[in-house]
């Protein structure tokens, strides 16, 4: 039973041996990576569970030369990754984790706690698994940072984005996709340019011919997905990169694109399912007003508590919840309303939070409670079941926008990053 899709964690051969867990022996190394290492046996570890992968799926790989070549470029890509990540402090709590872990299997229907019996079936360790999740989170986080974060989208991009949806089939469907990638350099020439091309071209011509687009891939692809086929899974329209946006509508199932333009070079996609996604959507929503007291250097966490209790009590006398909210809380985003943080949607708090105003009754103040900013009252004012179509209309356009802009920044901050690595290839 699959736990991941393939781009997250490779299959493990039950009859290979796992590798070794950090630290426990000094293996040998075949790349230095700044201040880092890439080992023999994560090269070996690698191309084992390929191979594997494509023995079972009949699928012819490149050269072995060739291949023990792209898998060292991505371990090496990976490993100053997460160099970058440790050094921009970004760190994977077990709770995050668990709940990256939890959104994987969660369609599966696989309970939590069950996860290392099913691993197990499939010859995978649960440590090995959570240790590769969280490699793969943390360089999730990192992207996420530094390039998705960076990424402006203007109200002029929405609006545009947002005539263009209209009655578009493509934004109402989800595509299956795979996806090969023939790249140029960061500023390539024009002759560079004519030489991806052709090279795109002869690809796209053996794909037509009968080639298996998933071994073409392994075999040509400059994509990170390349060593999986070029599977890119299931992506709603919505979250569709312009440059595939934009062929969608001129392609069925089964079929593939000609070869592409744009930045990175030229790109071929197969669409291997379509399934329409043209339905409107609703939300529960709550209307909650609250007050924080903050401790600090002068009041103590007692006192914080003390003074909630003594306004929750002059509250039931007969106080107003929201002349007494702007004048003792600590909520520089709520206090001047009285408190009112506004129609709220489900996750919008941190889960205390969160656990309190779904337990709470209407009209009822809530005991004081305690979250990492402090100690709370709070009062739901409100629950409504909202239609927030429109409002997912312009999520989706915002996150197509960043979307179509998103493959070319990846590409080049990926680049950037690895040009500015030191790197001692001792293979």
């Amino acid at each position: 039973m699959p736990i991941a899709n393939a781009q997250d964690l490779p299959e493990v051969n039950p009859e290979a041996e796992a590798p070794p867990p950090s630290g426990e022996f000094l293996d040998g190394v075949i790349a230095i990576v700044n201040e880092g290492v890439v080992l023999q046996s994560e090269l070996d570890y690698q191309k084992k569970t390929i191979l594997k992968r494509a023995m079972e799926a009949q699928m012819q790989l490149p050269p072995d030369d060739v291949l023990q070549e792209q898998i060292l470029e991505k371990l090496i890509v990976e490993e100053v990754q997460l160099q970058r990540a440790d050094r921009v402090g970004i760190q994977i709590s077990d709770q995050m984790l668990n709940q990256a872990i939890a959104q994987v299997i969660q369609p599966m229907g696989i309970p939590f706690e069950q996860l290392p019996e099913e691993l197990a079936k499939d010859g995978i360790a649960y440590s090995d698994y959570r240790n590769e999740m969280r490699r793969q989170v943390t360089m999730d986080q990192l992207r996420r940072i530094e390039v998705i974060g960076r990424i402006a989208v203007s109200e002029r991009e929405v609006e545009a984005c947002l005539a263009d949806l209209d009655d578009n089939v493509v934004e109402n469907s989800e595509y299956n996709l795979s996806h090969i990638l023939i790249s140029v350099p960061e500023s390539a020439t024009n002759e560079q340019y004519n030489e991806a091309e052709d090279e795109a071209r002869r690809v796209y011509d053996e794909i037509i011919a009968g080639a298996d687009f998933s071994e073409m891939a392994v075999r040509n692809s400059d994509s990170s997905t390349s060593l999986e086929g070029g599977q890119l899974g299931w992506l709603k329209g919505g979250e569709l990169p312009t440059l595939f946006f934009d062929i969608m509508d001129k392609l069925e199932e089964g079929q593939v694109s000609e070869p592409v333009r744009n930045v990175s070079g030229f790109h071929v996609v197969r669409i291997n399912e379509l399934r329409s996604a043209n339905q409107r959507s609703s939300i529960e929503q709550t209307n909650v007003r609250h007050m924080l007291i903050a401790p600090n250097e002068i009041i103590d966490d007692a006192t914080a508590k003390q003074r909630l209790e003594d306004a929750l009590a002059q509250i039931r006398d007969g106080e107003d919840f929201g002349e007494l909210a702007k004048l003792m809380s600590d909520d520089p985003g709520s206090a001047s309303d009285g408190g009112d943080m506004g129609w709220t949607n489900p996750g919008t708090f941190v889960p205390t939070f969160e656990e309190v105003a779904s337990q709470s009754e209407i009209g009822v103040v809530s005991d004081p409670f305690r979250t990492q900013f402090g100690w709370h009252i709070l009062e739901v004012l409100g629950r409504r079941t909202y239609d927030n179509t429109e409002d997912l209309k312009v999520s989706n356009c915002q996150n197509r926008i960043r979307n179509s802009k998103l493959a070319s920044e990846t590409e080049l901050w990926s680049r950037r990053l690895r040009d500015e690595a030191f790197v001692e290839i001792r293979i």
